[in-house]
């Protein structure tokens, strides 16, 4: 993965030995989730509106997912002036997520009552707000427009993960990992293997969570204490509270989205 948020959930695997019995493929997250949903993958972290597409074809491995329950910090919108104020303004897009984007346009129809005017571009964020009124980033870039140039810019940053959890009282899901149907049936217990190595690789990065930050800090543009604060915020879990999240936000998008508002989550069992 090229995305700091599943860093926690890889860095242990080295730790705990298992690294040597995986081929790992590494590639953005929307090529990730469209290689799982083409076959390509055996299993692999897909973004939740893609799983929610292919949930006929995918069963999600429990307790696992890259998520938060409050403030998620690395999806965000940030704009000019207060969000009551975007109706039919322009709102850059400077993310491929169509999780993020799709949760944030929500948010502002639903939540703030405005239609803007959408456009996709790059997420350089000082280029976004030249001709924008706002803009929704994920990732590092969002990181960096939350701690450093937005509060230098003097824009509003908004977190999409506070904002949904204040909205809805509920956790936040934005990427599952999941295998695919066909190759859980023929090959079950490979499948649990990587499972239980994934949650022991996500444990043991979580109890040594400041030597992940200290490392990660060595090649990302963020100190350790900034990335350990990240690494804290993020919600690994995949439970009851996050199945509920995900049954919201299908009910609330699914129609419009390309998924049914009670669309099925098979969980693998245990």
């Amino acid at each position: 993965m090229q995305f700091l948020n599943c860093l926690p959930l890889y860095w242990g695997l080295a730790r705990t030995g298992t690294l040597l019995d995986m081929e790992l493929t590494k590639d953005t997250p929307e090529k990730l989730s469209e290689r799982l949903i083409a076959g390509d993958l055996d299993i692999g972290p897909v973004t939740l509106v893609e799983f929610l597409k292919a949930a006929d074809d995918l069963v999600a491995l429990p307790d696992i997912a890259v998520g938060c329950d409050g403030s998620v910090m690395s999806c965000v919108i940030v704009s000019q002036g207060p969000l009551e104020q975007l109706d039919g303004a322009r709102v850059a897009l400077g993310s491929t997520s169509r999780t993020s984007v799709r949760l944030a346009q929500l948010l502002l129809s639903e939540r703030y009552g405005v239609r803007p005017d959408y456009y996709r571009c790059p997420p350089d964020l000082g280029l976004m707000m030249q001709e924008a009124d706002a803009a929704v980033l994920i990732g590092d870039a969002a990181l960096r427009a939350n701690l450093h140039y937005g509060p230098k810019l003097g824009l509003q940053v908004h977190d999409l993960g506070q904002m949904w959890k204040e909205w809805t009282g509920l956790p936040f899901v934005f990427a599952v990992w999941a295998t695919r149907r066909e190759y859980l049936e023929r090959e079950p217990d490979v499948v649990r293997k990587v499972h239980q190595a994934f949650l022991a690789s996500r444990d043991v990065s979580l109890e040594e969570v400041t030597k992940v930050a200290e490392q990660a800090a060595r090649w990302e543009a963020f100190d350790e204490e900034v990335l350990e604060r990240y690494f804290t915020t993020l919600d690994f879990r995949f439970g009851p509270h996050q199945l509920a999240a995900v049954r919201e936000f299908a009910r609330r998008v699914g129609p419009s989205t390309g998924f049914p508002a009670d669309v099925r989550v098979d969980l693998l069992e245990v």
